[in-house]
């Protein structure tokens, strides 16, 4: 095993690597610089431009600057952000709690709801609970996640149910940690609520069939014929082999828990990684946008790697050599 994942570990340099060239490539590739904006302003002068431009490293051609990036970033700095005039890491490091704070509540209550709610609508097909949650369900896997985010800003607003605009309200910094805690706890229900709806259907449908088909296997049949409780065949033998396949998508989901919803946090105002992403994407902030690319490659190939392990944990069937 141990073999297995320095392996892994090895193969995920290039694989970023390429990702890292495909990226850039692409961002060279969109039309206009971040110096656009200044070329519009009358004020700003030629000379005060050619002196941006060469200050940034813009001047330089495009391969130059991906290895000038590249080798600045295996020294463990991601630049200097053209829009903000900061170093990119200060930077993303202020953003990470907040898209980690949010995406982690997000992910843990899509998981219980949608394990849950698949069970129950496994267990009791075909009946009225059961077209409910199928209803439910495909909702949430059809509806847009920005449409339902602009209704419940909008029922947010008619109502004052809820607070909008942010993560921190202006009270924020002047209340105890406690408080503070409940103010943005609170204030996270929304762009949670948005994420977790169209997260939790999908699992809920997934584990509804896996269950479904376990439940037909011969050694189910053959449990229930040596008179085992019905708990006891669909929590100890069906349920344990039906949650396998989901193992892996666990992997995959951990792989979002950093990357952020860009929609979602740009249309809350939820100061996370996201939202400064999308930014960058508009300003042509190249190195927060490469530094964000860098961030969740690493967290795709660190979170198939972990379901990999999960499962093989799981399921002593699967070993890796």
């Amino acid at each position: 095993m141990i073999k297995y994942i320095a392996r892994r570990l090895i193969i995920m340099l290039p694989e970023l690597w390429i990702i890292t060239i495909i990226v850039f490539a692409l961002i060279q590739l969109s039309p206009g610089t971040f110096l656009d904006q200044y070329k519009l302003d009358p004020s700003v002068s030629q000379e005060t431009l050619k002196a941006m431009e060469k200050e940034l490293g813009l001047d330089k051609p495009a391969i130059v600057q991906y290895f000038y990036w590249l080798g600045k970033v295996v020294r463990g700095d991601f630049g200097y952000s053209f829009y903000y005039r900061r170093p990119v890491a200060s930077l993303i490091g202020e953003r990470l709690l907040g898209t980690f704070v949010l995406s982690l509540y997000s992910f843990v209550l899509s998981w219980i709801i949608g394990v849950v709610l698949g069970i129950v609508s496994a267990l009791k097909k075909y009946t009225l609970t059961d077209k409910i949650l199928t209803v439910v369900a495909f909702s949430g896997l059809a509806l847009p996640g920005f449409f339902l985010a602009l209704v419940l800003l909008y029922m947010a607003a008619r109502t004052g149910w809820f607070p909008i605009g942010g993560m921190y309200s202006p009270e924020t910094s002047r209340l105890d940690v406690w408080n503070a805690f409940k103010d943005i706890f609170w204030r996270m229900q929304l762009p949670a609520f948005t994420l977790t709806f169209g997260g939790f259907a999908g699992l809920m449908r997934y584990m509804r069939g896996s269950l479904l088909d376990v439940l037909n296997e011969d050694y189910v049949e053959f449990a229930r014929a040596k008179g085992m409780p019905e708990r006891v065949v669909i929590y100890k033998h069906a349920l344990r082999n039906a949650i396998n396949p989901l193992i892996t998508m666990f992997g995959y989901s951990l792989s979002g828990l950093l990357s952020g919803a860009v929609i979602t946090e740009t249309i809350f105002s939820w100061q996370g990684l996201g939202r400064l992403t999308y930014q960058a994407l508009l300003q042509k902030d190249y190195y927060v946008v490469m530094a964000s690319t860098v961030i969740g490659t690493v967290l795709l190939v660190l979170g198939n790697l972990v379901g990999d392990i999960l499962l093989a944990a799981v399921d002593p069937r699967i070993r890796y050599e």
